[in-house]
């Protein structure tokens, strides 16, 4: 069975509260060896991707595209990972499929997770929200409309390869969005859309992606992983739990 959005939550909680108005509380502590990749008040982690100062806007709290300008990429490199992020597409009610709210996460700038306006917004399904872009398409669409905050939560394993770089594990990844798990111990060997013909590496940068739209990112960190991550429900045998809006406690399901 596929690593869960539970399973998570037992080996490296807490995370962040609902409110009963449905917006995310971001002020929280994070779980166990997380690193933080974006403070909040500048983009000290992160370089332009052919070097130099960030060119994106930095302001309350958030970091946002300035289209045209370019890809970003953190300083450090990773490997495996869980990865969350916030999220927000600005309406862009005159565009339309892949032009609506496009940009990405690039696990070790490689391996794209897409964000995009998937509300009401038709488009190929490796290329909606939450696809590993050109490869795995979510298995729902649990987009929020545009101008909402967003989250993804993404296991992260890259592909394993030998002295000559030929993959001999193929990399496995798990993604929820808003909660939701949408793509289920998915498997690759390759890296995605304009990253394909890069060897598989064992550390990489982060990159988020300018695709023309005034994307906007907070409470980017992560956890690395040292191992594959159990895919049982939970490794205490205990039920699932879940946290949903306008409710204090947890439901057991």
């Amino acid at each position: 069975m596929p690593v869960t959005f539970w399973t998570l939550w037992g080996l490296c909680g807490p995370f962040p509260d609902v409110r009963a108005d449905g917006h995310l509380e971001t002020d929280f502590a994070l779980p166990a060896g997380a690193i933080r990749l974006f403070n909040g008040h500048d983009a000290s982690g992160w370089v332009a991707r052919g070097g130099g100062p960030v060119p994106w806007r930095v302001e309350n709290n958030y970091l946002e595209v300035v289209p045209g300008s370019g890809d970003i990429v953190t300083r450090q490199a990773f490997g495996d990972c869980w990865l969350h992020a916030e999220f927000w597409i600005p309406l862009m009610a005159d565009q339309a499929g892949q032009a609506r709210g496009n940009s990405g996460i690039f696990l070790q700038g490689r391996y794209e997770v897409q964000i995009l306006d998937s509300f009401d917004n038709e488009t190929y399904p490796t290329g909606a929200c939450a696809a590993l872009y050109g490869t795995i398409a979510p298995r729902s669409n649990v987009s929020k409309p545009p101008g909402q905050w967003q989250t993804y939560d993404i296991t992260f394993h890259c592909p394993r390869v030998d002295g000559k770089g030929r993959v001999i594990e193929q990399g496995h990844i798990s993604v929820f969005h808003n909660e939701v798990l949408v793509i289920a111990d998915g498997r690759f060997d390759q890296p995605t859309g304009s990253a394909r013909g890069q060897k598989p590496v064992a550390l990489a940068p982060i990159r988020l992606q300018d695709h023309g739209a005034a994307v906007r990112f907070r409470n980017l960190w992560l956890v690395p992983l040292s191992k594959r991550l159990p895919g049982s429900l939970d490794p205490s045998g205990r039920k699932q739990v879940l946290r949903t809006p306008g409710r204090t406690g947890p439901i057991e399901r």
